[in-house]
């Protein structure tokens, strides 16, 4: 067991997952269908002892994440809770996270304890399908503004609890990650500029309370662009401007900070939208509302 769970931290560390916050998830979906008692459906149906093999297989054509995560989840399952032998229970993964599949294609092969998969179906299921439909959506972003320099960058609007796991689905569809939490970079905003005064006293601000923190800077207008290059500013994010708009601040910037689109941006105007010239595209709908990817569990052997 200690193994194959330092294999399972391994992995996670390499995905930029903290194991200790999988495990957080993963216990918060398990007691949810287990909060007041035991799974009686599969009690009843499943004899002790019952061991069994199935496949994680997509429905639909897609972008796979999250699987090393789904394998935690069985594993999570099998812990006995009365401290006896652990059952064996084992996972093979298919296809690799961020890989493009189609339907019908196997992601993943558990073999063990009938009860322990069965119990431990719907919240891999639930793992798998939103951070693969994430993983989906943001390929399809990243598809149209190939070839121009653009990246596909998310925001900070996801589920509490899922972030990290949101966030990575984002990196396995090929976007990059905007800041994790309140703290690891500034974003000042059209708030933060009217409580400040200005765009540069905002500015002035935040580099004064913390030296070398990256900072963005939100701009509604030409005008503030134009006075957060002269204040200094790296990253400057281009708040519900027309493509025309962005355009004119690209001019205006003359690759001295990096711009960032961001607001109503739409998947059919992406690629108009990069090519001028600007760094990024800061699409929301990555993690708030991208569909779930349909994947299903299929029983292949039970005995």
């Amino acid at each position: 067991m200690a193994e194959l769970e330092e294999e399972l931290n391994v992995r996670l560390l390499s995905a930029g997952l903290d194991p200790a916050a999988v495990a957080r998830v993963i216990r918060t979906g398990l007691a949810e269908d287990l909060a007041d008692g035991p799974d009686v459906t599969t009690v009843a149906t499943i004899a002790p002892g019952s061991v069994g093999l199935a496949d994680v297989v997509t429905r639909g054509a897609g972008v796979i994440a999250g699987l090393s995560v789904a394998e935690a989840v069985f594993q999570s399952a099998a812990l006995p809770s009365d401290g006896s032998a652990f059952p064996h229970i084992s996972c093979k993964l298919r296809v690799g996270d961020g890989e493009r599949v189609s339907a019908g294609t196997v992601l993943l092969t558990v073999e063990g304890p009938l009860d322990v998969i069965l119990t431990a179906e719907r919240t891999v299921l639930n793992i798998v399908c939103h951070l693969s439909g994430i993983a989906t959506v943001t390929r399809r972003w990243v598809d149209a503004v190939a070839g121009t320099g653009a990246r596909i960058r998310d925001t900070r609007k996801t589920l509490p609890g899922l972030r990290a796991l949101e966030k990575y689905a984002v990196r396995c569809g090929g976007g990059v990650n905007h800041r994790m939490s309140l703290s690891d970079a500034a974003l000042i905003k059209d708030n933060h500029v009217a409580a400040a005064g200005s765009v540069t006293a905002a500015l002035d601000a935040v580099g004064r309370l913390v030296p070398g923190l990256p900072v963005e800077v939100e701009c509604d207008t030409l005008e503030q662009v134009e006075e957060a290059v002269a204040a200094g500013a790296g990253l400057i994010l281009l708040d519900n401007f027309s493509v025309d708009e962005m355009a004119a601040a690209v001019r205006v910037n003359a690759g001295r900070a990096l711009l960032e689109a961001s607001g109503g941006l739409r998947l059919d105007a992406a690629g108009e939208v990069a090519a001028t010239g600007v760094d990024f595209l800061a699409v929301g709908a990555l993690t708030h509302s991208a569909p779930a990817l349909d994947v299903g569990l299929d029983l292949v052997r039970a005995g």
